[in-house]
């Protein structure tokens, strides 16, 4: 029971960090990648601390191991970097205690798909639970719209990523990022008929 209510902490606070940065005009801390990280990183140190407590030795292990996970490359998301700590702790705490190993496992998984029910169940009211980056290393839609005037229906849409005003050839243009193509292409049927749209242009990752 205790450790269920650590549990509920951890991803509870996680959730609480995340929310603070949002409201307080953080809005990176509201893509995928990052929420994700907000809930399980927590979960994975806590397991760390739990598994090396009392134990010099497997303490240096810890370190030598976690010590891998680095790249002379940038990771593209702060999100898979996570994922392989993660697994190498699953690995390390499944030596001494399989219960946490399987614990994080549990955890981590139930996150991952929580999130992504929650995107699903927000997109029916209109909303997003996240948002979504370029770099994040995922794959995107893109959907570029050129008009000679403001459209409020884009502007106000939570897949823009970007708008330029374009004073010299007195136009807007517009880029939004979908996650899969079927967003993409509703969005594009309901925007279709705006008289302003000069051109729409769509790129298939």
């Amino acid at each position: 029971m205790d450790e269920l209510k650590n549990l509920v902490l951890l991803i509870g606070s996680g959730f609480l960090f995340r929310t603070a940065l949002i409201y307080t005009g953080q809005l990176w801390a509201k893509s995928h990648a990052q929420t994700v990280s907000f809930l399980v990183l927590p979960l994975i140190t806590y397991v760390i601390t739990n598994t090396i407590a009392n134990n010099i030795a497997l303490s240096l292990g810890m370190i030598g191991a976690l010590s891998i996970v680095r790249f002379r490359h940038p990771v593209k998301s702060p999100l898979e970097l996570i994922i392989y700590f993660a697994l190498i702790t699953v690995g390390i705490a499944a030596s001494v205690r399989t219960k946490w190993a399987i614990q994080l496992i549990i955890a981590t998984v139930l996150i991952i798909l929580l999130v992504k029910f929650f995107q699903f169940l927000s997109k029916k009211f209109g909303k997003s639970f996240y948002n979504t980056s370029f770099n994040e290393g995922v794959n995107s839609n893109t959907l570029e719209v050129i008009s000679k005037n403001k459209i409020e229906l884009i502007e106000k849409n939570d897949f823009l990523v970007s708008s330029f005003s374009d004073y010299a050839e007195k136009r807007m243009i517009y880029r939004l990022n979908f996650e899969n193509k079927k967003d993409l292409q509703s969005f594009k049927d309901s925007i279709e008929k705006v008289e302003s749209i000069e051109k729409i242009n769509i790129i298939y990752n």
